[in-house]
């Protein structure tokens, strides 16, 4: 077939860059970063058609390659993994080699398995609504000397200013890196735990939010790999240090105006106060996305900061969601969602996000009140008197809320929903008896 004159271009372009191979990415239900490197010299038998992965793929676990029986997929059947090329970036930390995002297409038609196309068809959803979301994934995550034993790089405190000193140098590797992929870095600071870091970068449209999550990721293991170090995103390495998580950051748009903040009541909108209770709603269902891994739920805890209620406050860390008080304006103009971690699919787990607000939205669901206490300090009568619940304890009680919830079953589709399910199933039954130990040996450098 004769190439047209933009993918010469391209071509071109790549071979100017001195690019040898072009790295074409997924990320699978089991939120592995997974890719197929095509060479720059047969680039143009595949620029439009992408690579063939197996079906299977998406009924594939963390533990290992096989798929599920349940999920509904076999080694039968080929997708194509068709490149955006819209995001295509050239790697700092890997001379010679470019990167961009696949979608799945099956019979020339986006795949009802893909989960990029999910998290596509959940922004066009929103967009029916007349609103766009602008997200941004915050990571922490653990550097951690090159041993046969869990060794962190240093032993200081939260933000200390000496931990700076310490990982100076691979901190600016990162930031220089990822800057180098068109994506802003907004602060650095050492978190809590020895070896903590965490790095934020700015926010996006939700669709490019999630492709810099995938390459955040990325970045971040291969710069401290180069360092002679390991990075880690998993929820909880260590059982008396700080969790790891992957806090979501949204807002509300239409028509270039932010939605989010108002004179009404705490400062929010009626749309994102219905937006939030639509999180709050679904939330125990939406753990099973957002908080997918068994080791999640050993950083959900109480006192932990780390959202294991469901309620929501102003400047409030201990809530699932927390409205940040803003120093430039006198209303809010954005809110986190706290219970979230980077063992999730970052498409998955935005568009699962979106769909629920969504349906906050459409229902006209109300908020209660905001919380401004720990909920950890208040007794089980003053709970249920403030409707405030403990979230979910394991990935089995997520899993069980996700198969009655009607609403996020339908956005994901049958098919996806099967075959996640599966997998999620397939990961609770593997690792439901494991120690802490046991988890960190299989799961540290998957995530």
């Amino acid at each position: 077939m004769p190439q047209s004159n933009t993918s010469r271009e391209l071509i071109s372009s790549l071979e100017t860059d001195g690019v040898r191979f072009v790295r074409i990415l997924w990320c699978d239900n089991a939120n592995i970063i997974r890719g197929k490197a095509v060479h720059i010299g047969m680039l143009s038998h595949y620029i439009e058609h992408g690579v063939g992965i197996s079906a299977g793929q998406q009924g594939v676990p963390v533990m290992y390659d096989a798929v599920m029986p349940d999920s509904g997929l076999s080694p039968v059947g080929e997708i194509r993994l068709v490149p955006d090329w819209s995001n295509l970036i050239l790697l700092p930390y890997a001379n010679g080699h470019a990167q961009v995002m696949g979608d799945m297409i099956y019979n020339r038609q986006p795949w009802a398995l893909c989960p990029r196309n999910f998290l596509k068809r959940m922004i066009d959803i929103a967009a029916s609504e007349g609103i766009e979301i602008q997200a941004a994934f915050e990571n922490e995550f653990y550097l951690l000397q090159q041993t046969d034993n869990l060794v962190p790089v240093d032993e200081t405190l939260f933000a200390a200013a000496v931990a700076m000193d310490i990982n100076r140098e691979v901190i600016d590797d990162i930031a220089e890196a990822l800057i180098a992929q068109k994506i802003p870095v907004e602060q650095y600071y050492p978190e809590s735990g020895f070896g903590q870091q965490e790095i934020s970068i700015r926010y996006g449209s939700a669709l490019i939010a999630a492709d810099r999550q995938i390459v955040f990721r990325n970045t971040v293991r291969a710069i401290a790999f180069k360092h002679r170090l390991k990075a880690s995103f998993l929820p909880k390495i260590f059982p008396d240090a700080a969790g790891s998580g992957c806090h979501l950051h949204l807002s509300l748009w239409r028509d270039g105006k932010n939605l989010v903040p108002s004179e009404g009541i705490e400062g929010l909108s009626s749309v994102a106060r219905a937006f939030i209770a639509g999180i709050l709603h679904h939330l125990p269902a939406l753990m099973a996305i957002t908080t997918p891994s068994p080791n999640s739920y050993r950083r959900l805890r109480p006192h932990y900061w780390s959202g294991a209620f469901r309620c929501w406050g102003i400047d409030n860390r201990e809530a699932a969601i927390r409205v940040p008080s803003d120093p430039e304006d006198q209303y809010p103009t954005q809110f986190e969602f706290k219970t979230v971690d980077a063992t999730s699919n970052p498409y998955l787990a935005l568009g699962a996000v979106i769909a629920a607000g969504i349906d906050g939205i459409r229902h006209n669901l109300t908020l209660g009140e905001s919380i401004n206490v720990d909920p950890g300090l208040l007794s089980p009568t003053e709970l249920q008197k403030r409707g405030i619940d403990r979230l979910p304890k394991n990935l089995a009680e997520a899993i069980a809320h996700l198969k009655q919830n009607t609403t996020l079953l339908s956005a994901l589709n049958p098919h996806l929903a099967q075959a996640f399910l599966a997998v999620r199933q397939a990961e609770w039954e593997a690792m439901q008896n494991f120690d802490l130990a046991a988890e960190v040996k299989l799961l540290l450098e998957r995530y």
